[in-house]
């Protein structure tokens, strides 16, 4: 699902993306913008799930920042189901700084992060420190592709709200952790960063 090596430099030079960064909103200021039933299902899919303390530790060695835009529609189901997520991801860690766009309102961004020429939600643009592109993940995780393979392209197709298993959920955190691990071993072992850093 990475799809960072068919993103075109000047599609997302680095002042486009600090431009959009610093557009974004934190968690509470993106949820405002909702309905209060779209707010209830947020919160409630961020008070199912917790990181484990393998994973807490995980995060908190992390040695370099990273900006993170979250393209999303507070709308959108998918989001739901893994906005929450990724909002326990950043507080657990001090070298994230998470913000979050709403997809309609930043479609010049929409526009070039299509991903198989859908305008999909979430996703999530991965920045360095300097605001140098480093990767882009979405709309859904393997976990979340596989659970909706199994109720839709089987005999019967899931309930509108239905509830999400935990231990979906917690796989599916799992896979965005993984994403995180990725890019921050990426800018850990930037030989730019390394330069810069002394280390």
């Amino acid at each position: 699902m990475p799809a960072s090596a068919s993103i075109a430099a000047p599609l997302l030079d680095r002042d486009f993306l600090a431009a959009k960064f610093a557009a974004g909103l934190n968690w509470p200021d993106y949820l405002a913008t909702g309905k209060p039933a779209q707010r209830d299902a947020w919160n409630a899919v961020y008070n199912q799930v917790s990181l484990s303390d393998s994973q807490r530790k995980l995060l908190a060695d992390f040695k370099r920042d990273m900006k993170v835009i979250c393209l999303s529609g507070i709308w959108c189901g998918d989001c739901v189901q893994q906005g929450p997520l990724l909002q326990r991801i950043d507080e657990a860690a001090e070298r994230i700084t998470l913000v979050w766009l709403d997809r309609d309102e930043h479609k010049d961004l929409a526009a070039r992060v299509q991903i198989n020429q859908g305008l999909r939600v979430p996703t999530v643009i991965f920045l360095s420190e300097d605001d140098e592109f480093c990767g882009l993940y979405g709309d859904r995780t393997l976990t979340r592709y596989r659970a909706m393979a199994d109720s839709q392209l089987g005999p019967a197709c899931p309930i509108p709200g239905a509830p999400i298993p935990t231990d979906e959920l917690l796989a599916t955190m799992q896979d965005w952790l993984d994403e995180f691990e990725r890019i921050q071993l990426l800018l850990r072992l930037s030989p730019r960063l390394r330069q810069k850093h002394n280390d």
